[in-house]
């Protein structure tokens, strides 16, 4: 469940950055409700999440989840440039995800 944990609070930590954006710097309340809603809640999850997993693995997925959902929501969504370079850094960074997890199992 820990890890269920983890990926939802990823999950939502992308939906507060994107309604961060849309807040228009926290002028519109909805977006900004959204905002504060969602890190409360992505902070909880995480939190609980981190009572059985590593304190590196846990904050480095959730802040990977969340960086590579900000980056598609950029590109899908908000039409954010879709560049070689930028793509390369999103492969860096799932790279990184995936040898951490694979570190815990050695």
């Amino acid at each position: 469940m820990a890890w269920v944990s983890l990926v939802l609070a990823g999950m939502i930590e992308v939906v507060w950055a994107a309604a961060m954006k849309q807040s228009q710097g926290f002028s519109r309340p909805l977006p900004s409700l959204i905002c504060v809603v969602g890190v409360i809640v992505g902070l909880a999850l995480l939190s609980w999440s981190m009572r059985t997993l590593p304190l590196g693995t846990a904050y480095m997925v959730w802040t990977g989840i969340g960086a590579i959902g900000a980056f598609m929501v950029g590109v899908l969504v908000l039409g954010e440039a879709f560049t070689p370079m930028r793509v390369a850094a999103a492969l860096l960074i799932v790279s990184g995800l995936v040898l951490m997890k694979l570190s815990d199992q050695a």
